[in-house]
């Protein structure tokens, strides 16, 4: 299904049009309306009507998550307090978090790009969907929330933890969809079962996974251990929070909402603009946002775009799914490795579950790369010939991914810390 025909499925001369005349009006509303945007506008010796064209983008400074920091609390927001109706915030590394304002339009916007992205995963007014995202500063649970509501769904709120309540709710109330990060829906299909269940006792037949990289092979097993659909979606609290991107019943690549969201691949090395197809940083500008406009902002995730129609009849732009951030690359032995390289091999392997945890650590100035692994049987631990050809097959095809060793250490199930939110695989002791 789709939601807006009319904007899905414009030409691309269409879209560029619409592209180019919002990008003139919000480059002039930050320039006149945020101090920040005035001070680098003027200090790059540029003016808003020098944008006339989209390549003018260019030309335009970058936005930085630093800067969000440096302006906290109120620093980059465009309107007065009282025309803002909600507060969203992320965690900050250096105790402050990241706030992220909405007027009563931006609500109305991100609620829109939402159910767009609910339609494309195969949402219906007929789904029963369960977000186990946790509710509060978190843009998550109420950007999906507001999208599922939008399309007439039943929406059950059970936020995240106490997760045997989670699967009682999933079955006594014959949910069909699920939304949340993709490491806690495999716990839960642990958890199920734990108790007893199999897939076929619930009736989900949609998941709506985000807030953390997935790969291919963790939506294969999500598929096999719950029996949904899965999906991706692609968001951050600095742009709007869930609504940028999400996969459609094609998995093509995640749809791009760019009529409010312009998208830009540029070099991590040079910060050149790239052409589509090529693996670069995304950088996205706010077209329409009122409360907290962001021009070329750097997101510092991998990814790589490309255009044409989707077998699903979208012409929207489409984001690869996220290889890795540039700035959670590990460089080992002077190789970038990317956790989500690292998942996509385990995720191939039987015997093991998809919990893993990564440690880099330095000795005599050398490192070394750890990866500790769960067996999903612990009885293979009783035999060293099948531990030993288990971690030969690991060590094998992640050399053959990352051209380095890594030490592999197996442990028992259910020994590796769970999330119930963004799972945190990597420690990096090198630094410490």
């Amino acid at each position: 299904m789709i939601y807006d025909e009319r904007i899905e499925t414009m030409s691309r001369d269409e879209m560029s049009a619409l592209q180019l005349e919002r990008l003139k009006k919000i480059v002039r509303y930050a320039y006149e309306r945020v101090p920040f945007y005035t001070k680098k506008f003027d200090e790059a010796g540029l003016r808003p009507e020098d944008i006339r064209t989209l390549e003018d983008i260019n030309k335009i400074p970058f936005t930085t998550k630093t800067d969000l920091r440096d302006n906290y609390p109120y620093g980059l927001m465009a309107v007065e307090m009282d025309d803002i109706v909600r507060v969203h915030a992320s965690s900050g590394t250096s105790g402050k978090p990241t706030v992220v304002f909405y007027t009563k339009n931006d609500m109305e916007m991100w609620t829109e790009c939402m159910a767009r992205l609910v339609a494309a995963a195969g949402g219906t007014k007929n789904d029963i969907v369960q977000i186990t995202f946790g509710y509060g500063l978190f843009t998550g649970a109420l950007g999906l929330h507001q999208g599922w509501a939008r399309i007439g769904a039943s929406v059950v709120p059970a936020s995240s933890g106490n997760t045997e309540r989670q699967v009682m709710l999933m079955k006594d109330l014959g949910v069909t969809a699920i939304v949340g990060t993709p490491s806690y829906a495999l716990h839960i299909s642990e958890v199920m079962k734990k108790m007893g269940y199999k897939k076929e006792d619930f009736k989900l037949r949609i998941g709506m996974f985000g807030s953390e990289a997935s790969s291919v092979e963790m939506h294969r097993e999500l598929e096999e251990k719950l029996g949904v659909f899965p999906t991706d979606n692609y968001g951050l609290s600095e742009i709007i929070g869930p609504g940028v991107s999400g996969e459609c019943e094609a998995k093509l690549g995640m749809h791009i909402n760019e009529d409010h969201f312009y998208p830009e691949i540029v070099s991590r090395d040079t910060l050149e603009p790239l052409p589509d197809g090529e693996w670069g940083e995304l950088v996205l500008t706010t077209l329409t946002k009122e409360g907290l406009p962001m021009l070329r902002y750097r997101t510092k995730d991998i990814t790589r775009i490309t255009r044409g129609r989707c077998d699903c009849g979208r012409t929207t732009a489409r984001m690869d799914r996220i290889r890795g951030r540039s700035d959670d690359m590990l460089k080992i032995r002077g190789v970038n490795v990317f956790p989500s390289q690292i998942e996509g091999v385990l995720m191939s392997i039987d015997k093991i579950t998809g919990n893993y945890e990564i440690i880099v650590t330095r000795d005599n100035h050398m490192d070394r790369l750890e990866i500790k692994v769960e067996v999903s049987d612990g009885s293979l631990l009783d035999s060293y010939a099948n531990l030993e050809n288990l971690v030969k097959e690991i060590k094998h095809k992640l050399k053959t991914v990352l051209q380095i060793d890594a030490k592999i250490t197996l442990v028992s199930p259910d020994t590796l810390k769970r999330f119930e939110g963004k799972a945190k695989r990597v420690t990096d002791l090198r630094n410490i």
